[in-house]
């Protein structure tokens, strides 16, 4: 068998990714290595980047992550319902909030422009109690952010709404637009643009808590954007944020998700025969087909049709034909694979099996695409 084993050592009845918090606590220490004095933010946005919100932020936070990040609210609110203590802060914010739900969990707030401000403010007085809030500064990305041009007039009514007990603002951030590339000229510009957003902040009266800019490629490549705090995201799972300057073994990383199915069928075909939709491809000899059964519709990407690969007791093969919604073939050759011998899609690679980059080198992607594309109704499977 390749790829993580299953805890109990049996065979998987269908697919399902097993999760190694193990491997993702071991990626926590080395990310706070990496961070030096900088405090440590796990990013579990996106069910933990496909990974199981509330299981990877409890393994995280064990390991010494100082700080869970969200998204959305409804993730941040997830993780509270879950009990799951601690700084939380949320960032991804729309009219309807729900902003007074945050205030009550105590979940930090990110704010980019006045409404938001407004927004908790109002959500704040209705509770009698203050909210926390991370200012967050536009230094280049051009998503969210509050403008070079803006900056004043919210720090501003801020400070104010500090003043009048509905606010604490803790934190200033903003985010990096090309970490990955680590001698791209925006890199300066945008920690230039930050540190003055925080001159700016703290001439209002800001008393920061933490000042934060860096993600996983920044914690990992760039020294001086780590500031009070770092917020590691595909890292903390084990992956490259940045394969053209490292991979994750050459940063210390260990993927944390496996990927298996078992074979729901291996026959033998002559030479010519067509495979899956559109005969893309036809066998060139008489081979066996092994069809494993999960496709599409579970988020294994189609175009990966015919260039991804799988490994089944640790030997590569290729699948061919076209990625279906609920199933592919791989091509065995003279293999003595049968049904129900399992088929890992993806895994850490320590044993011939492929890894998420490998799947996104296929696919055209990235890996952050492929994990977390990986559907709900797959089980986890948490390996402790």
């Amino acid at each position: 068998m390749s790829g993580t084993p299953h805890p109990d050592g049996r065979r998987p009845a269908g697919p399902e990714a097993r999760i190694d918090l193990q491997a993702l606590r071991g990626n926590v220490e080395v990310l706070q290595r990496s961070a030096g004095s900088a405090a440590i933010m796990a990013v579990v946005k996106a069910n933990a980047y496909g990974h199981g919100l509330v299981p990877c932020a409890l393994a995280a936070q064990s390991a010494g992550a100082n700080w869970l990040g969200t998204a959305t609210p409804r993730e941040a609110l997830a993780l509270r319902r879950a009990a799951v203590g601690g700084r939380i802060l949320c960032w991804l914010w729309t009219p309807d909030g729900p902003f007074s739900e945050a205030v009550s969990a105590d979940i930090d707030i990110s704010v980019s422009g006045r409404w938001a401000l407004d927004k908790v403010c109002e959500a704040a007085a209705g509770l009698g109690r203050s909210a926390r809030v991370h200012l967050k500064a536009d230094t280049g990305l051009g998503r969210n952010g509050c403008t070079p041009a803006d900056w004043t007039s919210l720090l501003s009514a801020a400070m104010a709404a500090q003043k009048d007990g509905l606010l604490n603002v803790v934190g200033v951030w903003s985010h990096l637009a090309c970490a990955d590339e680590p001698t791209h000229p925006s890199i300066d510009a945008q920690v230039e643009a930050f540190r003055h957003a925080v001159a700016a902040a703290e001439r209002f009266g800001a008393d920061l808590e933490v000042r934060h800019l860096a993600n996983s490629a920044a914690t990992l490549l760039l020294p001086e954007t780590r500031f009070d705090l770092v917020r590691t995201g595909l890292s903390l799972f084990g992956l490259s944020p940045a394969p053209e300057h490292g991979t994750s073994a050459s940063f210390g990383l260990r993927p944390v998700m496996t990927l298996v199915a078992p074979l729901a069928s291996v026959k033998r075909v002559p030479a010519g025969h067509g495979v899956s939709y559109g005969h893309d491809y036809r066998t060139a000899t008489e081979t066996s087909l092994g069809l494993v059964p999960v496709g599409f519709g579970a988020g294994i990407p189609r175009h990966a049709s015919g260039a991804a690969s799988v490994a089944v007791a640790g030997r590569r093969y290729r699948a061919v034909g076209r990625i279906a919604m609920d199933q592919f073939v791989i091509d065995l050759g003279d293999s003595a694979a049968t049904v129900g011998d399992e088929v890992v899609l993806f895994g850490p690679g320590e044993r011939g099996e492929p890894t998420a980059e490998d799947w996104a080198r296929a696919a055209g992607t990235i890996a952050y695409e492929i994990v977390t594309r990986i559907a709900s109704d797959v089980p986890r499977v948490y390996l402790p």
